[in-house]
């Protein structure tokens, strides 16, 4: 069983989109790509399967040892840099534990075939089905659902193919987790959409901010800043400008900038998080704003 103390925590093991970035640029912020733990109400959850994984099943395995565990993984979408890291995910080669996965439709086919998809020869030397720990994979058809007393609630993102963002009502806070989504309205100007386009467009990201009002905690994709955003448009990820407007908006108290580009080394990621706070100082606000970082912990309330 997971720790039944007060309370919810947070910690990062993977806070990097697209593609592992290991190296001397990125010690600080770290290079796994997207994966966060989070205990709270006696239930282990984790957000989505990127490489970030493997660290946290060889932890959960040195902590946990011979005792069984139940461990729910929530995925936002089957994009590589978010299932690649669970066939190295220790915890679940062992039939003591149970392991529970949850998401939506995947790519072309149901979530159960693109997981096991990415498992098969020649990609890797053991099939899903040969895995021996109790794994139960199910694709969610409704928005709301419960996780044992965590109650928790999904939205369909601005991103390519069909992705989510989950948010978690625990006993200590709510966790709000966008990890792949590009503004609507953003993209609408961009693309010289007409007025009446470009209004639907804000209505949508009106949705999103409902969706994420008043989050203890936000982690959200943030990968461009405004120069590079320019280049990038309707490839599905966020501009780090927008993400503080949305926050703002949304009276979010804790925001973290996630989905760190490939091309950023430690330095530029900080450089963005610095930008973050002078824009939302400027609007008056007192968002607490970071930079997701490997190994980071955050605890609620």
């Amino acid at each position: 069983m997971a720790s039944t103390s007060p309370g919810c925590r947070i910690k990062f093991w993977g806070v990097r989109g697209s593609i592992p970035t290991p190296g001397p640029g990125t010690v600080e912020y770290g290079g796994n790509t997207s994966c966060v733990e989070v205990r709270a109400d006696g239930q282990i959850l984790i957000l989505d399967a990127g490489t970030g994984i493997r660290p946290l099943g060889l932890a959960l395995a040195a902590e946990f040892q011979q005792s069984p565990m139940d461990i729910t993984v929530l995925i936002s979408h089957t994009h590589w840099d978010h299932i690649q890291g669970f066939p190295f995910f220790t915890p679940a080669y062992n039939p003591r534990n149970k392991v529970r996965i949850l998401g939506y439709e995947g790519a072309r086919a149901g979530l159960a075939t693109t997981l096991a998809g990415q498992m098969e020869s020649p990609y890797f030397p053991i099939a899903l089905q040969e895995m021996p720990g109790n794994i139960l994979i199910e694709e969610l058809k409704e928005l709301s659902f419960e996780v044992g007393e965590v109650k928790a609630a999904a939205w369909f993102m601005n991103h390519p193919g069909i992705a989510v963002g989950y948010r978690l009502f625990t006993s200590g806070g709510s966790v709000a987790y966008v990890p792949d989504n590009e503004p609507f309205g953003r993209q609408g100007v961009s693309h010289g959409v007409t007025e009446a386009g470009e209004t639907s467009a804000f209505a949508m990201d009106e949705k999103l901010i409902e969706f994420i009002r008043e989050a203890d905690v936000l982690i959200i994709d943030s990968q461009y800043n405004e120069a590079e955003y320019d280049a990038h448009v309707g490839w599905g990820h966020g501009c780090v400008d927008d993400v503080v407007d949305l926050a703002i908006e949304a009276c979010v108290k804790h925001l973290f900038l996630f989905h760190h580009d490939p091309c950023h080394d430690d330095a530029f990621v900080s450089d963005m998080a610095a930008s973050a706070r002078k824009r939302a100082a400027a609007q008056g606000s007192a968002l607490k704003i970071d930079a997701a970082r490997e190994g980071e912990e955050v605890l609620l309330p």
